[in-house]
């Protein structure tokens, strides 16, 4: 190895020593889904998820409810006089009431059926006047139903859709994950491009430094001419330049990722280039197949469906509306509340209510209308979204074998660049070739090594997004979601 390998090698070197701690494309990704902002946030989406889920299920049982009020009114109003007419009297009015009630939803009705008890009291006086009324009155017992007709039942549809929008909302989770990991991946090769610059500036800097002094000596001896001199100086003063951009360029790139995974430290890291990628076999076919069992949005496509056919079923609601209301019970006045208790009274209570238009003048029919042109509307959506989707999928399985033999090709010529370069530099060495075609070798190499950089950030992003598009793991085989997940 001659003086300018040994050179080159010894940059090389301190460059890998400098930095402290090393990550590898795993190393980011996970901590991406640990602790990144992002992560955080799709764990909260997650948790709000299901307890939107667990607050939707309670409409369904029943309920205890107890409420009450105490009103109190010092003032004129209007009262009833003995002799059955009405006067303005200053009085002190104390109405207290309470009611306690048991409600239970009917889902497949929409109707409610209640139980419940209430009491009341009364202490109303008059000022300068011995007249003072003090007394009771409870509804020992109340059986009330109240039963919609023709109506929009909302917890019968909600009981169709909730629980699709709940292990929607499980699987996006997942989705979530994948998409940062992707993300993740594309931040770290970009911090990795721009290392890999930074070697190359430095790279360049050494060569350079070197060929400025080979050339310095050959214009001492008269070998050369004083332009290719001055070119060779220029040269290293722009690889000078280059060295300053690209560790600013450097510093930039980690801290973008240092933001993207949460990390508050400023602990200089270095990258290590992810060489192997996963092994496995991939046909369109089975890539659509777990996009169908595991992905998202085929379950939202069928809740859309279903809301769809929520919405008209809403709007034929609104043609006519009736309800039943019916209550059975026992109540009682007294002036002691133990008194209540005493030869109570029955409480009956019914009502049937409607009101239908008798004249619209097309207005009824025309919400219908409106509602079925959205069902269809959405129904085309739907069914072209689930093409685009299948697309999707698709066309990134096609591409995939694409990056992957297009990997190979810049690993091969990247080593081949290497070489020619190596070549050149001996031949520059013993004049056999001047230094614009040194350059000229140089400048393939520095480009091929990029070229091999982005043909693998091409890859794992894309394979990060062939993971998120179908929630499973072609290289272990596994499913990344399961239908048990909590």
């Amino acid at each position: 190895m001659n003086k300018y390998f040994f050179t080159i090698a010894c940059l090389v070197a301190a460059q890998a020593s400098f930095a402290q701690t090393s990550y590898s494309i795993n190393d980011v990704i996970q901590m991406a889904i640990n602790q990144s902002p992002m992560s955080r946030q799709a764990q909260t989406l997650k948790e709000t998820s299901y307890w939107q889920y667990v607050a939707y299920k309670t409409n369904y049982n029943p309920q205890l409810r107890l409420s009450g009020n105490s009103p109190y009114s010092s003032g004129y109003s209007n009262t009833l006089q003995n002799d059955g007419s009405y006067a303005y009297r200053l009085a002190t009015n104390f109405t207290p009431s309470m009611n306690l009630g048991l409600q239970q939803p009917i889902p497949w009705t929409g109707g409610l059926i209640s139980v419940n008890t209430n009491y009341s009291y009364i202490n109303s006086k008059l000022p300068n006047s011995l007249q003072n009324y003090e007394g009771w009155q409870s509804g020992l017992y109340n059986i009330q139903l109240t039963q919609p007709v023709f109506s929009y039942n909302q917890l019968r549809w909600d009981k169709k859709t909730k629980p699709i929008v709940y292990e929607e909302s499980k699987r996006q989770y997942f989705q979530n994950i994948e998409a940062i990991s992707q993300e993740a991946a594309s931040r770290f090769f970009d911090v990795l491009t721009y290392q890999v610059n930074e070697q190359i500036a430095k790279f360049n800097l050494a060569n350079n430094d070197t060929i400025y002094k080979i050339e310095q000596g050959r214009y001492n001896i008269g070998t050369t001419s004083q332009d290719k001199l001055l070119q060779v100086e220029l040269q290293l003063l722009k690889s000078r330049q280059d060295v300053a951009q690209a560790n600013l360029d450097l510093q930039t790139a980690r801290l973008r990722l240092r933001s993207y995974l949460g990390i508050k430290d400023g602990e200089i890291f270095s990258l290590k280039l992810p060489e192997e990628t996963p092994l496995f076999e991939l046909t369109e076919e089975e890539a659509l197949t777990h996009a169908k069992n595991n992905r998202s949005d085929y379950i939202a496509f069928e809740r859309r469906r279903l809301e769809n056919e929520s919405n008209v079923a809403f709007a034929k609601g609104q043609r006519y509306q009736a309800s039943i209301s019916a209550s059975y019970g026992l109540n009682n006045s007294a002036g002691i509340i133990s008194d209540l208790y005493r030869t109570p009274s029955q409480q009956q209570f019914g009502m049937i209510s409607f009101n239908i238009p008798v004249i619209d003048w097309g207005r009824r029919r025309a919400l219908m209308q409106t509602a079925y042109a959205n069902k269809k509307l959405n129904d085309y959506i739907i069914a072209q979204d689930e093409v685009n989707f299948e697309q999707e999928v698709i066309t990134q399985v096609k591409q995939f074998e694409l990056l992957r033999l297009q990997i190979e090709i810049t690993r091969k010529s990247d080593a081949v660049a290497l070489e020619r370069y190596i070549v050149a530099q001996n031949r520059y060495l013993i004049g056999k070739i001047d230094i614009t075609n040194l350059n000229i070798a140089l400048n393939e190499k520095d480009n091929a090594k990029r070229n091999y950089i982005q043909a693998l950030k091409a890859f794992w992003t894309a394979y990060y997004n062939l993971r998120r598009l179908t929630l499973y793991d072609f290289a272990t085989g596994k499913a990344l979601y399961q239908s048990n997940t909590p």
